[in-house]
C-alpha cells in the first residue's frame, strides 16, 4: 500500500480519537492499528514515521511509536 494511503488512513483515525475524551488518543490509535492493520501495512507506517513522516498527525505519529 502506498504510504500516502496510510499516512490518509492512520490520520482519519487520529482524528476520530481526537474527538473522543480523555488523554490517551495515541494509546487507542495505536491499538486501533494493532487491531485492524496487518503487520506489513503497521511496519510500513512505522518505518514512513520514523524516516521522516511526512504529513502524520501529531497522534498518529506518537501511536506509532507505541506500536510493538
Amino acid at each position: 500500500m502506498s504510504p500516502e494511503k496510510l499516512v490518509m488512513m492512520a490520520n482519519q483515525i487520529a482524528t476520530f480519537f481526537k474527538s473522543q475524551p480523555g488523554n490517551d488518543q495515541a494509546e487507542r490509535v495505536a491499538n486501533h492499528l494493532q487491531d485492524f492493520w496487518d503487520s506489513r501495512m503497521r511496519r510500513q507506517f512505522c518505518d514512513y514515521v520514523e524516516n521522516g513522516g511526512e504529513n502524520v498527525d501529531d497522534i498518529a505519529r506518537k501511536a506509532a511509536g507505541l506500536i510493538t
